[in-house]
């Protein structure tokens, strides 16, 4: 009997060990490939058959959240234009500067631009590179003003380590802005 009783104190107290937990060692577990902190965000809209390019931008010295922005351009285009578009991404915050356009580059089969102009007949926007996997990036392309008119210019950096379909819908957004947009 006591043998039984040794027995089942020892089962007790093993149980009762599974169900105690832990201290929190407080350690912080980074992500393994976090968002890049972008500050400033520079379009170049070149038009076609002209030496005219025009340049607008986005600045936020200390990232998304905290201070407003301290510029935020509103795009202005001819109607029935063609324009090469390029972007330029940069984050101040570091001395020296740090060019994230290169590195997005660099990654490219984890990043996706998405320019979605409101409403859509405003401007198109076809990609002009592509990734080792064939798949669009938008560090350059090719935009297309419709008629005169005016609305919005959302322009997205989508992250995409290990899920970049060629599509919009997997990751999170490095960039979301929606540029006031002017055709006339």
């Amino acid at each position: 009997m006591k043998m039984n009783r040794k027995i089942i104190w020892m089962l007790l107290f093993g149980v009762a060990t599974l169900f105690t937990q832990c201290k929190d060692s407080g350690a912080v577990v980074e992500p393994d490939d976090e968002n890049e902190l972008i500050t400033s965000v520079t379009l170049k809209f070149a038009e076609q058959g002209t030496t005219n390019v025009s340049t607008f931008s986005y600045k936020d010295a200390d990232g998304e959240g905290g201070n407003a922005p301290t510029k935020f351009d509103t795009i202005t285009l001819k109607p029935n234009a063609t324009y090469t578009l390029t972007i330029e991404l940069l984050d101040e915050s570091k001395s020296p500067v740090q060019d994230i356009t290169k590195e997005v580059a660099e990654e490219s089969d984890e990043h996706l631009f998405v320019y979605t102009a409101t409403p859509a007949s405003l401007l198109t926007y076809t990609y002009g590179d592509k990734d080792v996997n064939n798949f669009a990036i938008g560090l350059t392309g090719k935009a297309v003003t419709g008629v005169a008119g005016t609305g919005k210019l959302k322009i997205q950096l989508r992250h995409q380590p290990g899920s970049k379909n060629g599509t919009a819908s997997p990751g999170s957004d490095d960039v979301n802005l929606d540029f006031d947009l002017k055709i006339q």
